[in-house]
């Protein structure tokens, strides 16, 4: 056998099995062939590995604590191999991804590109804001914000964006535009309700230990973002949305923010899988490419475009 994979393998095989026999059958090779790799291993080494008798073998220390290595070494050498082979492998079949409602501005742009270069994927895209559990729903990536508590799921940041407080310039004439968190109370809010819990999206406004709470009067709650833009673009009170929503209307003047000096940090979007050991061609091919257009191109060019808008509040 070749040294020292071959010692190392051999050295391993026998620690698992008990014995040169058990692991020459596993590795398709004689007893003897076996007892001689281990026998150089440990010259090479200069230390024992196994306490031999005629009628038993056992680790010693030593080989207890190289046995533990050497398993770990042996684990990411067959999980490179394996990822070479999938790496090579064509990607192909359903690809299941649960996405939020909003994000669709983000993603469907960009999925041409994709589908010409992995002609064989079929996407199956499901937009809604329902929280899905992965495992148990068969869905291969999902894309989400907020907190990630399930430890079974592989996680990667995409791009970060920041929830906004817009309302349209007819609003803000008619009942003021709000200079500090406190002057909100009494103005109209159109608010958004989490369709998973049922609660209220909070609004990402960094508020004072004296004044904790704004009080609004809500006039309209909706589970959709794009209901929530379009009644705030309509004047019916300041609604709360992510910059990527707003962006166009911002743009061409139907909508302006309100109190940007008192809005908290932003938030993040990430990708979602299940932890399997050995990750599919199709799953890989499109957690790289999210990765690479919703993180640091896009991002680049989006927070340059964002800059070159003209202010708001003119």
């Amino acid at each position: 056998m070749d040294q020292p994979l071959g010692g190392l393998t051999a050295f391993v095989r026998t620690a698992d099995l008990g014995s040169f026999v058990a692991a020459g059958r596993a590795l398709g090779l004689s007893a003897s062939a076996v007892g001689k790799a281990v026998t150089a291993l440990e010259q090479q080494l200069g230390v024992r590995l196994f306490q031999r008798s005629t009628r038993s073998l056992r680790l010693t220390e030593e080989g207890r604590l190289f046995h533990e290595r050497c398993r770990r070494i042996l684990d990411d050498l067959e999980d490179a191999q394996a990822s070479l082979a999938q790496a090579v492998a064509t990607p192909r079949g359903r690809l299941r991804v649960s996405v939020p409602l909003v994000s669709y501005h983000l993603i469907l742009p960009i999925l041409p590109e994709f589908v010409n270069l992995y002609p064989e994927v079929e996407l199956d895209l499901d937009f809604n804001d329902r929280i899905v559990d992965l495992i148990e729903e068969g869905v291969d990536v999902a894309i989400r914000s907020g907190t990630l508590p399930d430890s079974r799921l592989m996680s990667r940041a995409l791009r970060p964006f920041q929830l906004l407080l817009c309302a349209a310039p007819a609003y803000l004439e008619k009942h003021g535009t709000p200079d500090c968190p406190r002057e909100l109370e009494g103005h109209r809010s159109v608010r958004f309700r989490f369709p998973n819990s049922g609660k209220l999206q909070p609004w990402p406004l960094s508020l004072t230990a004296d004044h904790p709470e704004i009080r609004t009067r809500t006039v309209l709650t909706c589970n959709n973002m794009e209901a929530l833009r379009g009644a705030t673009i309509s004047g019916m009170g300041i609604g709360c949305m992510p910059d990527f929503l707003a962006r166009d209307p911002l743009a061409d003047g139907r909508l302006r923010t309100v109190l940007d000096a008192h809005i908290d940090a932003p938030a993040q979007f990430h990708l979602l899988w299940p932890s399997n050991r050995h990750l599919s061609p199709k799953v890989r091919v499109l957690v790289d490419f999210l990765s690479e257009k919703l993180f640091s191109d896009r991002c680049e060019s989006y927070a340059k475009d964002t800059a070159a808008l003209p202010s708001p509040r003119h």
